[in-house]
């Protein structure tokens, strides 16, 4: 047989119904199986990506959320924020340095 009768018989599918036909048959499930497989992995990892793409998009928006939330802290710990918040209040600082108080027990014996 020439290499175009090959080609023929093959586009024919005379390979799925001449005389080895079976062992035809089983090897191109397994084919056709293999395709599934590669399909289904593919659509897997697809899937995994976008949800890593969206894990990794909202770890960015909660990182910018916890610096802007620190940084709003940071300024409401301040002292001139504290004393403009507790001034309505009538709240001042105090003027005079803190003292100190002893307490002496003594015991009679």
């Amino acid at each position: 047989m020439s290499i175009e009768q090959n080609i023929f018989s093959i586009l024919k599918g005379k390979f799925l119904t001449g005389e080895n036909s079976l062992q035809n048959w089983g090897m191109t499930l397994y084919i056709v199986l293999l395709f599934l497989l590669i399909i289904a992995s593919s659509h897997s990892v697809d899937t995994k990506v976008m949800e890593i793409a969206k894990l990794t998009k909202e770890v960015k928006e909660l990182r910018a959320e916890y610096i802007e939330t620190r940084t709003m802290l940071m300024q409401e710990k301040l002292e001139s924020t504290v004393r403009a918040k507790v001034e309505p209040l009538g709240l001042k600082p105090i003027t005079q340095p803190p003292y100190l108080i002893k307490i002496i027990n003594k015991q009679s014996e």
